[in-house]
């Protein structure tokens, strides 16, 4: 994997999971949404188009104390920022595993169906299967997804049991809010349901990659 695709990555994240409020500095994007997500409330440092990463920091810093908000900073592999963030005790939070694999078509299974952001049977699985504080805030992210974009779910005698969304862009497709039913795991609820996502995908252009962030 090139350096580009990783760019190209971490910009689709970033336009799949859209913060309520953001600023531009020096290329990398502050965000701030409130509630319990994380990359909606933290600053996107994919691009950078400044010379002095400890000012911009500076900037960041100071929106988030306006906010009464903590300073929250996603990094990736091929940014270098992890000398500043240390000498500032910045401590590592949620890290993440993104993988990927080529898009292939195939046939939307049977006992999938698309969704809309704002059905209820849809948002009931999704927003069961996360903390408690962040679903205010993601129920609101949902219907502001940019397209093209598609919800799926599947189904097993009769119920909605596991979801997920794809978002298309820069080239390829991000998966989003992945879940299932409690009392419904081991069901093959989820493999359906990125199948048919999979399926969709492939209609969409997406040159052939598909991005899954863990």
């Amino acid at each position: 994997m090139t350096r580009d695709d990783l760019i190209a990555m971490e910009r689709c994240h970033v336009k799949a999971w859209p913060a309520f409020e953001t600023q531009t500095i020096d290329g990398w994007l502050w965000r701030y949404s409130g509630g319990g997500s994380q990359r909606a409330n933290s600053v996107s440092t994919v691009d950078f188009t400044g010379t002095d990463p400890a000012t911009a920091l500076d900037r960041a810093e100071a929106l988030y104390r306006a906010k009464g908000a903590v300073c929250r900073v996603q990094t990736y592999d091929f940014n270098d920022l992890d000398g500043l963030l240390k000498n500032r005790d910045y401590q590592q939070s949620e890290a993440t595993l993104t993988m990927v694999k080529t898009i292939q078509a195939r046939p939307c299974p049977t006992d999938t169906v698309q969704y809309h952001s704002n059905e209820p049977a849809w948002q009931e699985v999704y927003l069961g299967a996360i903390t408690e504080n962040r679903r205010a805030v993601n129920t609101r992210i949902l219907t502001t997804i940019p397209e093209p974009r598609a919800f799926f779910g599947c189904h097993r005698d009769g119920r909605l049991i596991s979801t997920a969304l794809s978002v298309i862009g820069f080239g390829c497709a991000v998966i989003e809010c992945v879940a299932t039913r409690a009392d419904a795991r081991r069901q093959g609820g989820a493999e359906a349901t990125l199948h048919a996502l999979e399926a969709w995908a492939a209609t969409q252009a997406a040159t052939n990659r598909f991005w899954v962030k863990g």
